[in-house]
């Protein structure tokens, strides 16, 4: 495995430092500049809520970016101090009004990781139980129930573009099937 590029600088740019600027030193003697995004916050959750064995609950909700109503999995920032599953069963709360009583960290998932350092966490959330918190969304989210076995499907649909959702997905199916 390739040693790491040495870390000679870094400049932060921008009114929150949110922005910065890494001079690095490869391996073989070159240098260069890279320009990165630093995630801001505590970090984030994306989670894939198993009602029943072989579906998934998605919500849809406004996407400002894309300016239209996308259909993916729920997600959410975690609150200072608060931990990841934590963090996943509020949102999940919030968003779809269930909790979950098992609770798994599958992995983290990068964005951009070319050049952004955000992740997200994906967690598996089973045996659910109705529980409603509220949350900061400006309307109550649809909860559209979703089969495993027909993501062919969802991949394709216009309104599910959301790539993290969408790989979170196929990571769940996986994990799903190689239980016994």
């Amino acid at each position: 495995m390739r040693p790491l590029p040495i870390i000679h600088g870094r400049e932060e740019h921008g009114s929150e430092g949110r922005r910065e600027v890494i001079d690095l030193e490869f391996s073989n003697g070159e240098r260069r500049r890279y320009e990165r995004l630093k995630s801001g916050g505590h970090g984030s959750v994306i989670i894939a809520a198993v009602p029943e064995p072989g579906t998934v609950l998605l919500i849809r909700e406004y996407a400002a970016g894309m300016h239209r109503y996308e259909l993916g999995l729920p997600k959410g920032r975690m609150d200072p101090g608060e931990d990841v599953l934590d963090a996943a069963n509020r949102e999940l709360k919030e968003e779809v009004g269930f909790g979950a009583r098992k609770l798994t960290r599958l992995r983290s998932i990068s964005l951009a990781p070319t050049y952004m350092n955000h992740e997200i966490h994906l967690v598996l959330a089973e045996d659910l139980y109705p529980e409603r918190l509220p949350g900061d969304e400006p309307e109550e989210l649809e909860v559209v129930p979703w089969r495993l076995d027909r993501l062919h499907e969802l991949m394709l649909l216009e309104d599910c573009s959301e790539g993290r959702s969408l790989a979170a997905l196929f990571i769940v199916r996986e994990v799903l099937g190689m239980r016994p």
